[in-house]
């Protein structure tokens, strides 16, 4: 059994891992690379033959581990691709929406070139367009959680909650055959304890190897709660006069920031100011999320029977149409607006930043991981100025971050998960992560919790599991 890293090794996005066993070739997610400087790999062609492998088992819906297959069909791929039924839908919204966007990013760069009488070496083209993801849909293959599945050539996969968003799982595939029968788990993005609307990550007992995410594995996250973070946030940015801005994916922390502002607003916390769901992906995500309670947790459930569902309450705008975006910067007073995209790479986002991170009475408030190379990335950590539609503004804003909302584990609770495991795997093979916080997970995992010595894959490499 060998696994190939074509994604996500030694960076944070863009997970793919091929798995091959005997006469078994599975995909374990197909993403988009996101990091500036690295955004050309999804260009490149497919380090195998798409039409060779089995199937797809795509963990959840986020870009980075979706994102590029509309490009493997488009290449031969026509298997299927297992996922839970949440996923499924999740992912053929943010394809759509990223099909979409790379048409637009497109079509306004050939206007701009073409104003400005230039023209570069290539052709301004898609990724991949709309139609082409028509072509994906078809292939998704809901399968339930805890219940294993046939995926080709004897392999067997099983879908178990994830914690991570709405949907995602870390899949247990059991490969091979004869004493080379292995049980490898993909961690996917693992989750965290006690967070709002879904369930805890899933414990597992058993597994040979163990290919684990790293994105917060150098550190540990604000412990500070995060309804009184928010709180704080929302009020010095009333004080201020100025506008609230929350980058937030459309994929559950947007859905995440409503229950934290619906319960501070019942409580009386914060003031009732207008606030804007400037989103039409996160709109349809919530659709989603109202089409399979089966997957809430205790709390959400309970809110639910009582008709105090947090995605809607008083002041709360839906924006749907581009009108109604663009009206929102006409407005007077403070207003919160929550947009995409998480990592301000795309999305309705920038039109607000253009109109407030020059406003020093605005607030640029960060909810989510921002990957290296990305615009979210250069306000976080204090440029002064930066480029937003070609041309630059300064940031005069006020920015600021709230770890605790992370969708990720930090690295106490990656070890934790890993507790679980009745015996340490024969191997741990780290991925999603900065170089940095990989090494510093795989020290903290050796040293602290007992975990055997892990391997760290650099892009394109390939191991075999013995």
């Amino acid at each position: 059994m060998t696994l190939t890293f074509l994604g996500a090794a030694r960076s944070v996005t863009g997970s793919s891992t091929l798995l091959e066993a005997d006469s078994t070739s599975v995909l374990v997610d197909c993403g988009f690379v996101q990091e500036w400087d690295l955004r050309g790999r999804n260009w490149e062609p497919f380090f195998f033959d798409p039409g060779s492998l089995d199937a797809v088992i795509l963990t959840h819906a986020h870009l980075d581990h979706c994102g590029l297959l509309p490009r493997l069909v488009k290449a031969g791929f026509r298997g299927p691709i297992h996922c839970t039924a949440a996923t499924a839908e999740l992912a053929a919204i943010v394809l759509l929406d990223s099909a979409r966007i790379q048409e637009e990013d497109a079509e306004t760069k050939r206007r701009r070139h073409k104003a400005e009488g230039r023209s570069g070496k290539h052709p301004v083209v898609p990724l991949y367009t709309t139609t082409d993801v028509e072509t994906v849909l078809p292939l998704f293959t809901p399968q339930p959680l805890n219940s294993p599945i046939e995926i080709g050539g004897g392999a067997l996969a099983t879908f178990h909650e994830a914690g991570h968003i709405f949907g995602a799982a870390s899949v247990l595939v059991e490969a091979g055959s004869g004493g080379g029968r292995r049980r490898v788990l993909f961690s996917g993005d693992v989750g965290r304890w006690d967070r709002p609307i879904i369930r805890d990550p899933h414990p597992f007992d058993h597994a040979d190897y163990v290919v684990l995410e790293s994105t917060y594995g150098d550190r540990e996250h604000d412990r500070h709660d995060v309804e009184e973070r928010l709180a704080e946030e929302v009020n010095t940015t009333r004080d201020a006069g100025g506008n609230l801005l929350i980058p937030s994916f459309a994929l559950e922390r947007a859905q995440e920031v409503l229950y934290y502002l619906n319960t501070l607003l019942r409580a009386d916390r914060v003031p009732h100011l207008v606030t804007f769901l400037d989103s039409p992906m996160a709109a349809r995500t919530i659709e989603v999320f109202q089409r399979h309670p089966e997957l809430f947790d205790e709390n959400m459930s309970a809110l639910v029977k009582r008709d105090e569902s947090p995605f809607q309450f008083p002041g709360l705008t839906v924006v749907s149409s581009v009108h109604e975006s663009k009206s929102i910067n006409h407005i007077r007073g403070t207003a919160v607006v929550i947009a995409g995209s998480g990592m301000c790479t795309g999305g309705r986002i920038k039109h607000h930043l253009v109109t407030n991170i020059e406003r020093p009475e605005s607030t640029i408030l960060f909810v989510g991981y921002q990957a290296k190379g990305t615009l979210g990335r250069e306000i976080a950590d204090g440029a002064r100025e930066v480029r937003i539609f070609g041309a630059t503004r300064r940031v005069r804003a006020r920015v600021s971050r709230i770890h605790g909302f992370s969708g990720h584990a930090d690295r106490t609770e990656l070890a934790h998960w890993l507790s679980a495991l009745n015996e340490p795997p024969r191997g741990l093979l780290l991925n999603h992560g900065e170089l940095s916080s990989m090494e510093a997970l795989r020290d903290y995992l050796v040293e602290r919790a007992g975990a055997p010595r892990a391997i760290i894959p650099e892009y394109r490499e390939r191991v075999e599991l013995a």
